[in-house]
């Protein structure tokens, strides 16, 4: 489980961007809280931070063609098997989203994305 440095978003390979989609959902939901080495650094931050990293995410996806379900669009949602928040307070966005996605983790991704045989 990883979220990819959002500056990457634009150039990642199809499978790399719908399986960031399915990932947000999956934190969003249910898989909020449990830990994984790779995406704790998220759970320090408000819901509402993964909600606008996600948004970046469904922007990329649909300036690509493909239409993620316009519930996620809506903060509040946490998928079809989790209750939805009943409040979540908006945080301003910065850039980047994450403050974690810095320079060495943008090398990291970079690094982990050409072990795949993937260059960007």
């Amino acid at each position: 489980m990883r979220l990819w440095h959002e500056s990457l978003l634009p150039f990642l390979p199809r499978q790399q961007l719908l399986g960031q989609h399915r990932e947000c959902c999956a934190l969003r939901g249910n898989g909020w809280g449990k830990s994984h080495a790779t995406v704790n650094y998220v759970f320090d931050h408000s819901p509402y931070t993964l909600f606008l990293y996600h948004l970046e995410v469904m922007t990329e996806m649909k300036r690509r063609g493909y239409q993620p379900a316009m519930t996620w669009r809506n903060s509040l949602y946490r998928g079809k098997n989790c209750p939805p928040y009943s409040i979540l307070a908006a945080v301003t966005p910065t850039k980047p989203i994450y403050p974690e996605h810095n320079a060495a983790y943008l090398k990291e991704c970079q690094e982990n994305l050409a072990n795949k045989q993937i260059f960007i």
